[in-house]
């Protein structure tokens, strides 16, 4: 479940407020739309847990493996091009574009869109606002999404330049061209 707060009329926040903001409210899970809406994000249960933590033990072995990319966590708040600061349930950048950060880049909200991105939808996340955030991951520069809806048994698999393509559970999904070789069984 996730709590917006339009704050507009009272002031509107820059990137670096947002992040210090967080920073003295470290216990609020906080997100800010491209409109500078406040997202207050609620802890999910344990269920959501253990396949989040699945999801990212998955992504991290097959990145020791081929070395191409950074794996981060939900507590992790990007900055997106598009003006919102999210932080996906999983998600991964390539070296080559983690490495053009500067060290202070790093450090605070990474200013840039992840190339691959999961949201797992927990029993009290809403479906649409999962979906428009995977759709602002897109416009972003998102090279590949999975959108995981255990609640109709369904993967959203969102691409640049392409419909929506949804599967049903159990199914394998692939890294494609983005994460070479990864192959993760999702049968929730």
């Amino acid at each position: 479940m996730t709590t917006v707060l339009n704050v507009n009329s009272l002031t509107t926040l820059t990137p670096e407020q947002f992040y210090l903001l967080c920073v003295n409210n470290p216990e609020a899970q906080l997100e800010r739309s491209p409109q500078g809406e406040l997202i207050i994000m609620s802890p999910v249960g344990g269920e959501s847990g253990k396949k989040e933590a699945n999801l990212i033990g998955d992504l991290i072995i097959w990145n020791r493996q081929t070395n191409l990319g950074i794996v981060f966590s939900s507590s992790t708040i990007f900055n997106l091009p598009n003006g919102g600061s999210r932080s996906p349930d999983v998600a991964w950048v390539s070296l080559e574009k983690w490495d053009s950060l500067t060290q202070e880049e790093k450090d605070k909200f990474p200013p840039l869109c992840p190339d691959f991105v999961i949201e797992l939808r927990s029993k009290s996340d809403r479906l649409k606002p999962l979906q428009d955030k995977m759709l602002e991951y897109l416009a972003s520069g998102l090279k590949l999404g999975w959108l995981i809806n255990p609640q109709n048994k369904q993967v959203e698999i969102y691409r640049q330049n392409q419909e929506v393509e949804v599967l049903t559970m159990p199914v394998v999904l692939s890294g494609e061209d983005v994460l070479p070789g990864l192959e993760v069984n999702i049968d929730y």
